[in-house]
C-alpha cells in the first residue's frame, strides 16, 4: 500500500511538473524567438572543417536551452559557393553539408524538441552552373532558353546610350555576355553573371519552382520558407507583377501545406514594403534593426524610435491586418552589431532587450548572442565566422571552415565558459528569451508610446488582453530616475530587470546604466 502512494505520490509530481513547464511557455507558432544559423560556420561533425547537418543536428539542444522555437537555415541546396545562394539543383543538399538523409534526421529532431524549420529558398535566380542555364546557352532554340531573361545585344547598347538617368539604368548594367556566344543575346543577372535571373513570364519555370517547393515541403518537411530577394523576382519598373507574383506564390503554397510559414526579404523603405505583404504576410523589418543600432550606439532616443516603429507598423496594418513583424538587429548581410557598437558589450545586451521586448517574432543571427564580431570584408566572410564552442579544437564539432580574422577564442569568451557565467552576453540572452517566452504581452501585444519625455530612454506600452507593460530602456552608462507622471500610477512592481538593481517607488523607477525593466 505505501508502495502504491509513493508511486502515486511521483506520478502526481510528474504530472504537476510537466503542466507546470507547459504553462511556462506561452508561446504559439509562427510567434516566438528564430534563430539564424550559416551551417558552414556552426558545427562540423566529420572533422573537415566545414559545418554540416550532422553537426547541426548534435547541437540541437544548444537551441532548446537558449530558448527559441525556430530556425532559419542559410541555404543548403547543391552550390558552387561557400555561401550557397548560387543554387545548382533545387532538390538537393550542397555535399559540403550531407545528404538529403541527414536533413531528414535533422527536421525529425528538431521537431522532437518543439522547433520548427525554415529553410532559405532562393528563386530570382540560380547559379550559373545549374543544368538549366547550361542548357539555355546552347542557343536560341534550347527548350530551356526561356528559362531565362535574354535580350538582343544591341537593343541592351541602345538603352544604354539613350539612358542615362531614370529608374531602369540600374537594371541595364544588369546584363551579361555568355563567352562565345553566337546568339548576338546577353542574359539579365540582377545581381552578377554568376546568378541569371529566372524567367518568371514562363509559367514552366513557375510551375518548376513550385515543384521543388511542394519536395521540401512534403517530402523533407521543412515548416516554411525565407524568400530570398523577393524584391527582384522581376526587374525595377515591374513592381507590381512583382507582388503579384507573391500573392501567386502564397497561394501555391498554401496549397501544398496550409501552415507552411513564409517569411520575406525585401530590403527597402516601408512604402516599397508594404505591397509585398499580401504575398508575403511576414517581413523582415531592416528599419527597426537600424533605429535600434541607431539609438543603443548614440545613448540617444532622440529619434524617437517608438513613433517611427508605429508609424511603419500602423501602415502595414492597413495592407495586412494580420502580418507578424519579422524584427532582427543584424544578419549575415550585414556588419555584425557587437562591431557596429564599437565593441561594447553592454550596448550589445541592451540593443537584444531593445529587439526582445518590441512586437513581432525577434531574429537572433547566429553568434550575436555569444558577441561574435566581424565585419563586411572578403566576399562577407567577416561577418559569417565559425561560432565559437570552446578554445582551441576542445569540442570535437568546432568548425573552421574559414581562417577567422575578427572572432576567435582570444577575442570572444567561447560558449564553454559563457554558460557557467551569469553576467555573460549568452546568459543574458537566455534569461531574457525565457522571460518574453513566459509573458504573453510581450509575445503577442501591440505598442504604444509612454508619456515619458527623458532622452536617455526608450519607453513604451505593451498591452494584450487588457494586460500592460510598461518598458524601460537605459541607453547611458549611468543610472537614471524616470519619474511617472500619475497615468503610469497602476505600474507597481519590477516583473523584469536585466541588472537586477532597479528599484522602483510609488512615483518612480531607478534604472541601471545600460538597463532593460519592465514593470507590470
Amino acid at each position: 500500500m505505501r508502495k502504491y502512494c509513493l508511486s502515486f505520490i511521483l506520478l502526481f509530481f510528474i504530472l504537476l511538473t510537466s503542466c507546470e513547464k507547459k504553462t511556462d511557455n506561452v508561446v504559439e507558432w509562427p510567434y516566438g524567438v528564430k534563430y539564424e544559423v550559416f551551417v558552414m560556420a556552426f558545427a562540423d561533425s566529420n572533422g573537415d572543417g566545414k559545418g554540416d547537418i550532422k553537426g547541426l543536428t548534435q547541437k540541437l539542444d544548444y537551441f532548446s536551452e537558449i530558448g527559441v522555437n525556430g530556425l532559419w537555415l542559410m541555404p543548403i541546396m547543391s552550390s558552387d559557393t561557400y555561401h550557397k545562394y548560387h543554387v545548382i539543383d533545387y532538390k538537393s543538399i550542397d555535399p559540403d553539408y550531407g545528404t538529403i538523409e541527414d536533413f531528414k534526421l535533422f527536421i525529425k529532431e528538431a521537431h522532437k524538441r518543439n522547433i520548427k524549420v525554415i529553410s532559405d529558398y532562393i528563386i530570382n535566380h540560380t547559379g550559373d552552373k545549374h543544368p538549366w542555364f547550361l542548357e539555355s546557352i546552347k542557343g536560341k532554340d534550347n527548350p530551356y532558353r526561356d528559362y531565362y531573361v535574354w535580350a538582343p545585344k544591341d537593343s541592351v547598347e541602345a538603352l544604354q546610350q539613350e539612358s542615362t538617368a531614370g529608374p531602369d539604368t540600374d537594371n541595364i548594367k544588369k546584363w551579361h555576355e555568355v563567352p562565345g556566344d553566337t546568339t548576338g543575346e546577353l542574359y539579365y543577372g540582377y545581381f552578377n553573371g554568376q546568378t541569371p535571373d529566372l524567367n518568371f513570364d514562363n509559367p514552366k519555370v513557375r510551375q518548376e519552382l513550385y515543384d521543388a517547393a511542394r519536395f521540401w515541403l512534403e517530402e523533407i518537411g521543412v515548416d516554411g520558407f525565407r524568400l530570398d530577394a523577393a524584391k527582384h523576382i522581376y526587374p525595377n519598373n515591374r513592381a507590381q507583377d512583382n507582388h503579384l507574383m507573391w500573392e501567386e506564390f502564397r497561394t501555391e503554397i498554401k496549397k501544398i501545406k496550409s501552415d507552411a510559414y513564409l517569411v520575406g526579404e525585401v530590403w527597402a523603405d516601408s512604402k516599397t514594403v508594404a505591397p509585398y505583404l499580401k504575398g508575403l504576410p511576414s517581413l523582415f523589418n531592416f528599419d527597426l534593426g537600424d533605429l535600434i543600432t541607431a539609438v543603443v550606439k548614440s545613448e540617444s532616443n532622440s529619434i524617437n524610435i517608438v513613433t517611427k516603429y508605429k508609424e511603419i507598423n500602423d501602415y502595414y496594418k492597413t495592407i495586412t491586418p494580420d502580418f507578424i513583424d519579422a524584427t532582427f538587429v543584424k544578419n549575415h548581410d550585414q556588419l555584425r552589431i557587437l562591431s557596429a557598437l564599437d565593441g561594447n558589450i553592454n550596448k550589445a545586451k541592451l540593443a537584444a532587450g531593445i529587439l526582445f521586448t518590441f512586437p513581432g517574432t525577434p531574429y537572433i543571427y547566429q553568434g550575436e548572442e555569444i558577441g561574435m564580431i566581424g565585419l563586411k570584408e572578403d566576399m562577407d566572410r567577416g561577418q559569417r565566422e565559425s561560432f565559437i564552442w570552446a578554445e582551441g579544437s576542445s569540442d570535437s564539432l568546432q568548425s573552421n571552415w574559414y581562417p577567422a580574422r575578427f572572432s576567435t577564442d582570444k577575442s570572444v569568451i567561447p560558449f564553454s565558459k559563457q554558460k557557467v557565467d551569469p553576467t555573460s552576453i549568452y546568459n543574458y540572452y537566455k534569461k531574457f528569451i525565457a522571460y518574453r517566452n513566459s509573458n504573453a504581452v510581450l509575445t503577442y501585444g501591440s505598442i504604444e508610446e509612454a508619456p515619458l519625455s527623458v532622452q536617455e530612454v526608450v519607453s513604451f506600452i505593451r498591452v494584450y488582453k487588457g494586460e500592460q507593460r510598461l518598458v524601460l530602456h537605459n541607453l547611458s552608462d549611468v543610472e537614471v530616475t524616470i519619474a511617472l507622471p500619475t497615468s503610469l500610477s497602476n505600474f507597481q512592481s519590477i516583473e523584469f530587470d536585466s541588472s537586477g538593481e532597479a528599484k522602483i517607488k510609488v512615483d518612480e523607477v531607478r534604472v541601471p546604466a545600460f538597463t532593460s525593466v519592465v514593470v507590470k
